[in-house]
Order: structure tokens, then sequence, then C-alpha cells
């Protein structure tokens, strides 16, 4: 594979941690008893993935893997509270597909999004001015932050094009593509030419136009890992036609009927869904057939018996392309646009503790819960929506919190802190 051209990339990332609230108290002269200021700590850096139409490869992750964002900066004195954490923005080519590593399920296509969070930055933690009431007019503690989102992630490039080339190597992929547009893919004559996707515009006529993809030679086996083609077959995932280029001639020593049904086998083994998908099969370079037409009657009446359209052409004379780009523009008008990945990820369950591993203090007449598993269960709730609410207190009373707080003393009506959020408790 050409080291200039990356499409798959995993990376780990990581957001940026809360701060910490202050504790601090005012001073100044002539003013007794200023009462509790420390401010509040700053937000946890996002990181921040953006799709970024001037960029074709991941190359810029070939190397780089792991990006850590700010964190959020302690709360200080006066009220001041921390400055944010610094996020850190992933640029990556459009249709770029972001899956989670473990499950393999869609977080984003970025193809339907210029910007997505991938990982949030921790909420910094409440300073002691928060705390302060009637009965407790000099509070000594504060909140930490709370720890970003750490992924771990695959980035999967799938070009955006309208139309697939597909055929084996050397049946005049890359020269077709060079022809009808103004992309000017590598072409000479031995295995592999083509060692990574090229795309290019087609102009068939006043205000129609279409983006067609020269994908890389597919061989027999490249399901399975075979050659170049399974690093590729990918690309042809969001194509909405295919155009089957088939070396009528040949001129490599291969039957261009076998040639066809091992290119359809290979698309059906890796995915029977893009088997199925329109096809239009071109027979190039009829012109080294001089007189001798068998080669082509047999494999028009073979792939018309087929259901598929059939298309005489030579992409290196420049005969019948005409003829192919209508067909292709008029079959495209009838079809939907490019498939968009739809994000079918949801978060795993939090791995819940128990009571014993909380820290569970009483500060006159508010009780602290505080602990590392109820930091990931909080960083997983909404706090505006009721049912998100609702989940987190089912979680608590699961994990036998309230039981260990009714023995230490909680009745109803009494505040409980968790995070920077006060509840009262209702039994």
């Amino acid at each position: 594979m050409s080291t200039n051209f990356v499409d798959k990339v995993t990376i780990t990332v990581r957001a940026g941690d809360g701060g910490g609230g202050a504790v601090a108290f005012h001073r100044e002269k002539y003013v007794a008893s200023g009462g509790p200021d420390g401010g509040d700590g700053g937000r946890g850096g996002d990181i921040v993935v953006k799709a970024d139409p001037s960029m074709s490869t991941l190359m810029d992750f070939r190397y780089k893997r792991k990006f850590v964002a700010g964190n959020g900066m302690p709360g200080q004195g006066k009220r001041c509270s921390g400055r944010d954490g610094e996020d850190v923005i992933l640029r990556v080519p459009v249709g770029t597909v972001i899956r989670d590593k473990e499950s393999g399920a869609v977080m984003q296509d970025m193809s339907a999004a210029d910007t997505f969070v991938l990982a949030r930055g921790g909420r910094g933690g409440w300073g002691n001015k928060h705390f302060a009431t009637p009965t407790r007019q000099t509070p000594r503690f504060a909140k930490p932050g709370l720890p970003g989102e750490y992924r771990e992630v695959v980035l999967e490039l799938k070009l955006l094009a309208d139309v697939g080339l597909v055929g084996f190597p050397n049946v005049g992929k890359s020269t077709l593509l060079s022809v009808v547009s103004r992309a000017h893919p590598k072409i000479a004559n031995y295995p592999f030419t083509t060692l990574y996707p090229n795309l290019g515009v087609v102009y068939a006529g006043p205000g129609v136009s279409f983006v067609m993809a020269d994908i890389p030679g597919i061989i027999e086996g490249a399901s399975e890992g075979a050659g170049l083609g399974h690093d590729f077959l990918r690309h042809i995932d969001r194509c909405r036609l295919l155009v089957h280029v088939v070396d009528v001639s040949g001129s490599e020593g291969r039957d261009p009927i076998a040639d066809f049904d091992a290119i359809n086998a290979e698309l059906k083994e890796y995915s029977p869904e893009l088997a199925s998908r329109p096809q239009l099969v071109a027979a190039n370079k009829c012109d080294l057939l001089g007189e001798d037409r068998e080669p082509i009657e047999a494999l028009k009446s073979y792939v018309e018996g087929m259901g598929f359209t059939f298309f005489e052409i030579s992409a290196a004379a420049h005969q019948g392309l005409h003829e192919l780009t209508m067909a292709i523009a008029g079959r495209l008008q009838d079809l939907p646009p490019v498939a968009v990945f739809e994000a079918d990820y949801v978060a795993p369950e939090v791995k819940l503790g128990t009571a014993d591993d909380l820290i569970i203090e009483k500060f006159d007449d508010v009780w602290s819960i505080r602990g590392d598993w109820l930091d990931r269960l909080v960083a997983r709730v909404n706090f505006s929506d009721y049912e998100s609410r609702m989940y987190m207190d089912r979680k608590l009373r699961e994990a036998g919190v309230y039981d260990r707080m009714e023995e230490m003393g909680l009745e109803d009506g009494d505040t409980i802190s968790i995070a920077e959020m006060h509840f009262e408790y209702l039994s």
C-alpha cells in the first residue's frame, strides 16, 4: 500500500479531567467573617472530530495514535473559576466513519456531520462557596472535578463516490477514469498499478455530473485478505452504482466470463448487499479484437442473460464512452443518494461498585458522596432529563448506597451532594 494513503487507523483519545473546586475564604481589611469564596474548577477539554474537505487520507494518524485534551484548572479564591481545559481538534476526511473498537458499532459518520464530540471533558468541581448555608457558614470542603471520557476507536475512511469501478488489475479502470474525468491516476501495465483509490468528477452534460472512484484491483480471495482488494472493498460501500470493467480482449491471458464471475463472487463474499447493488458491465479493449467479435458476443450474451446492461468500450481509444457515461447518469437519477451510516453505538453499562467503595461524609446538614465508580456514573447522567436522573437514583439504590447512608443517620429531607448537584432525599 502507498505510504501516502492511509484509510483505517485505531486511535485512543482521552478528554481532560475537570479541575477541583477551591476551599477559600474572603479576606479583606475591615471585613470580618467574609465567608467562603472558593471558585469552581474548569471543565476538561473535549476531543472533537472535524470533517475537512481538503483531506483525502488518514495519513495524519499513521504515527500519532494517542490524543489527550487539556485538564481544567482548579478553582481559586475570590470566586475565581479555573480555566477550562483546551480542546483537541482531530481533522479527518469527509466520509470517515468512527467506530467503537470493542463493539465495532458506528459512533458517527463524518459525511453527515461537520463536527462530532468524540470524548467529553469532565465537569469542574464546585468550590466551597456553593456549600454555605445558614447553619454551615464556613464549609471547609469542595468537590473534585470529574474525569474526562476515554475512548478507543477505529477511524475508517469510506469514499464518497456515486460510481465505483470494479474489476481485475489491468482491465483499464484507471484509464477509463482518466479519460472521462480530470483525474490523473498512475497508469502502467503491471499488477496493482493502483495502490489507492482515485476519485474523479465526470461531467455528463449541462448540470449533470457524478463522482467516480477507481477501486484498486480485486483478485480471487480478496474478501479473505488476498491482494490489495480487501483493503479497499470498503470504499465501494457507499457507491450507488457499480461499473464492472472486464478486459474482453483476454490480453492478460484470462477468460472474460471467468473474470466477471470471480469479481462478483468476491463482492458477494464481502457483502451480499454490495453484490446486489445496481451494476453496469463495460467490456473494455474491444479495439484489440479487430474483426473477431466472438469474445464480445459471448460475454454480452452471458451478462445480459443475468440481467445486466452491457457496453462495448475502449478507454484507450475513447470508443463508446459517451454512451456509457450517459447511461450512468441516467441510472443515478433513479437511485437513492450516497449512503450515510447511521450511528448504532450504545454506551456500555457503567460497571458499578458497592456502597463500601464510596466515601460518604456528612458536613452539617449535607451528605457528600464521592468515589471512582460514582464519577463514571455521573458522567453518563443528563441532569436536565428526568429519566436520566431516575436512572442514577435506581443505580444508587441497587448498589446499596441509600441503605448504608440510612444506617449512618440519613433522614427524609436531608440534602445529598453528588458531583456539583444537590438533591433532597426521599426514601
